[in-house]
């Protein structure tokens, strides 16, 4: 049996050091495509509305829901401490350490990563991208790092509303369930929040978006065995990408932390 579970658990081992191989070349590969031109500036904007505009109301409808659920739960700790007025300042600083950009991240993966597997996926099978190449077309120039450039422009933005909407929904509940004013709230939201607070997060989320973009593109371009392979490569974009993020969050947040104690 423990000899059973070390072998499982070593091929796991191997089988994520050279999924994380494939990802690092496939990544070099577009950095390398940068050294010459031309730039496809007019598609990385096109990516950015639809990867980004379009996953808006996605941000949106989950960090106000989180921001209303923080607040209703904070309120109940905080009335053991007689401190309920502080459910401001709470709800602003997880959001904007940490709650925000990752509800930013996800929510990115799960609309923008799966559209880019698929997309990619679909042009795979159906020879787009070797047409690309026979028309002089660098692929992974046009179609990858479009894309990750234009998640990585857009994430922060994105982590920028999910802040703002979460504050708002704990807002809500401050007025509806403290008695709150909304100047009071805003007041006691600004009061202890600095730039080292909110930077760190929104830094944080452009690495995010390179994840979602590279994954999704990663598994998108290599889609084999037609259409199954691209229900395939859909799927697994999005859980690697939003499993990605969530490691790279640990790292990321214990980095901040050690810049800006």
């Amino acid at each position: 049996m423990e000899d059973r579970f070390f072998h499982r658990a070593g091929h796991q081992a191997v089988v994520f050091i050279d999924y994380m191989g494939g990802l690092s070349l496939f990544f070099l590969d577009a950095v390398r495509s940068l050294a010459h031109p031309p730039y496809f500036f007019r598609e990385i904007i096109v990516q950015m509305y639809h990867l980004g505009v379009k996953s808006f109301p996605l941000v949106g409808v989950a960090s106000f829901s989180v921001g209303l659920v923080l607040a209703m739960q904070g309120i109940q700790v905080l009335k053991l401490f007689g401190a309920a007025n502080y459910i401001a300042t709470s709800v602003a600083f997880t959001f904007v350490r940490g709650l925000g950009p990752l509800l930013a991240g996800i929510m990115l993966a799960s609309r923008g990563g799966a559209g880019i597997g698929a997309e990619l996926g679909s042009m795979r099978v159906t020879q787009q991208i070797d047409a690309l190449t026979v028309s002089a077309v660098n692929p992974i120039k046009y179609l990858v790092v479009t894309r990750v450039v234009a998640c990585m422009i857009i994430t922060p933005m994105l982590a920028t509303a999910a802040n703002i909407i979460g504050i708002l929904g704990g807002m809500i509940i401050g007025v509806t369930q403290v008695g709150m004013t909304p100047t009071y709230y805003y007041s006691l939201t600004i009061k202890y929040l600095t730039l080292r607070d909110v930077l760190p997060g929104i830094g944080k989320t452009t690495v995010f978006g390179l994840i979602v973009g590279l994954v999704g593109c990663y598994h998108g371009y290599r889609t084999e065995h037609g259409t199954f392979g691209v229900g395939q490569s859909t799927k697994t974009a999005v859980v690697a990408a939003i499993l990605l993020i969530l490691i790279s969050d640990v790292f990321l947040t214990k980095f901040s932390l050690l810049l800006w104690p």
